[in-house]
Order: structure tokens, then C-alpha cells, then sequence
């Protein structure tokens, strides 16, 4: 490979933060330097990732490293994500405990970035520690999304609300039940059922909305579990009898009437 060819590449990716781009894939490379090779690419872009100026992310999709970055050499997901998901052409959001970092319930702080994408699914990725799970949802309910604005752009998150339905449906990839309830906990300042589109209901199982409600009393937020028992109600929901837990013993527990929930399990929030 000329080592003037090297220079166009490297010259390109360099300029590309100077006009508010951080990504880019080998296919946008490919294109704009038709002369060069595929083999001769490549190369220089691993002369530039060994370097430290980019790093590949993803096969095909790299990430200009900012400078706030360099030292470490690291790039938070959220820095990429959007653009990534763009790149791979599925809808996302970030979800759970990444989510709810957003609306100050960062208790308990994730050791994995979460996003819930659409399918076909989307395999876990590990780059340098950084760790992404990608969850799998039949139908991304677009009208629950909010846009966050980051310092590459922006992110689209789940609502306080989505996010609390999530945190109960996903409750065993967090850590279980009482993880949940302790984000939820926190969470809750930022929910309001009461304005809630009805839609969320449609991909949501309904002991999950039984779980929820009965948590949000428990948690002592009352009026909160009210609002969302009055939405069901205007859903036309109607409950079955369902465990607190999954898969644990049903048998003596006692049982909440009002969310048709089995207490299977006794509830202990972090502090």
C-alpha cells in the first residue's frame, strides 16, 4: 500500500470530528477511496486503531475516539450507540438500569450497557471491557421513547414508565425481583400513569402489570398504583391470579386480592 494512500485515509478520519461525525464504516471508506485496495484499507485502519485514534466497535463500524476518551482508549456505548443501531438497521432503545440512570435512579449501576432492539436479534459484544446486551423485543413501542440529547447527538430511551414495565419483564437479567423493586423504588418520583398511552399494554404481559402494581404498594406509593390500576381498568385488562416470583413455590403464601398476586417472595429494597 503507498504510503500516500495511508495518508488520505488517516487525513479523512482525522477531519471527520470537525464536522460533528465520531463514526464511520469500512463500506463509507471503500467508497470514498475506490483506488485503494480492500486489503490496503483494512491496514490502514488498523494502523489507525493501533494508534489509538479509532476503535472498532463493531465489525465494519468504528468510533472516532474524542479526546475526553484517549487516555483510556475506551468509548461508552452511549457516546456510538445511536449510530450504530443506524448502521445495523434495527430500532432500539436503552433500557433497564441504563435507562433509569437517566432519570437519577442510578442505584444500582450497571456492569452492562442494555439495549432493547427489534428483531432479528442482535449478539452480546464485549470491545475492552465495555459490555453490550442486547434484548430482543417482538415490537419497539416508538410512542414510549424519549430522545436524550448526548455529546455526539442523540439516544433514544425508554419512558420512566416503559422502563418501570421493563424492569419487572426483565427482572432476572438485572438480578432478580427485589433489584428490581429497588430501582423501581427510586424510579418512581418520574412515573405518571395517569397520562400514559394505553399502547403499552399491547406487548406487555399482564402479570407483569400485576407485579408492577403490586411493588408500587408496597413501596408505599399508593396513589401511583391507583393511576395504573384505573388505566388497566380503561384498557379492559383483567388479571389472573400470578406469583410474585416465577418459579418459586406458590403454596401458604399469602395473596393480594386487589392485583390478584401470589406473595411468594418477600420484598427487601437497598437502601
Amino acid at each position: 500500500m503507498k504510503q500516500e494512500d495511508n495518508y488520505k485515509i488517516r487525513n479523512w478520519v482525522e477531519d471527520l470530528p470537525k464536522k460533528g461525525v465520531i463514526t464511520f464504516s469500512i463500506e463509507e471508506v471503500y467508497k470514498l477511496f475506490p483506488s485503494i485496495s480492500k486489503r490496503g484499507t483494512a491496514n490502514a485502519l488498523l494502523r489507525l486503531v493501533n494508534k489509538g485514534k479509532i476503535l472498532s466497535v463493531w465489525k465494519g463500524f468504528y468510533v472516532v475516539i474524542p479526546i475526553e476518551y484517549a487516555h483510556k482508549g475506551v468509548v461508552p456505548p452511549i457516546v456510538y450507540i445511536n449510530q450504530l443501531m443506524e448502521y445495523l438497521q434495527r430500532q432500539y432503545y436503552i433500557g433497564l438500569l441504563d435507562a433509569a440512570a437517566f432519570y437519577a435512579a442510578a442505584h444500582q449501576r450497571p456492569q452492562v450497557f442494555t439495549v432493547i432492539t427489534g428483531l432479528p436479534s442482535v449478539r452480546a459484544s464485549e470491545k475492552k471491557g465495555i459490555k453490550m446486551k442486547f434484548i430482543t423485543k417482538k415490537n419497539i413501542p416508538t410512542s414510549l421513547l424519549i430522545q436524550k440529547k448526548t455529546k455526539s447527538g442523540y439516544v433514544l430511551v425508554s419512558s420512566p414508565e416503559l422502563t418501570a414495565f421493563d424492569l419487572i419483564l426483565y427482572e432476572k437479567e438485572i438480578g432478580g425481583i427485589n433489584r428490581a423493586a429497588t430501582v423501581l423504588n427510586e424510579l418512581a418520583e418520574e412515573l405518571t400513569f395517569r397520562d400514559m398511552d394505553i399502547s403499552i399494554f399491547d406487548n406487555t404481559p399482564v402479570a407483569v402489570v400485576q407485579r408492577l402494581g403490586y411493588l408500587l404498594e408496597e413501596l408505599d406509593y399508593s396513589e401511583l398504583a391507583d393511576d395504573l390500576l384505573h388505566k388497566t381498568k380503561a384498557a379492559g385488562i383483567l388479571f389472573r391470579k400470578s406469583p410474585l416470583k416465577t418459579g418459586k413455590n406458590c403454596e401458604d403464601c399469602e395473596y393480594s386480592a386487589k392485583w390478584k398476586i401470589i406473595i411468594n417472595e418477600e420484598i427487601e429494597i437497598d437502601e
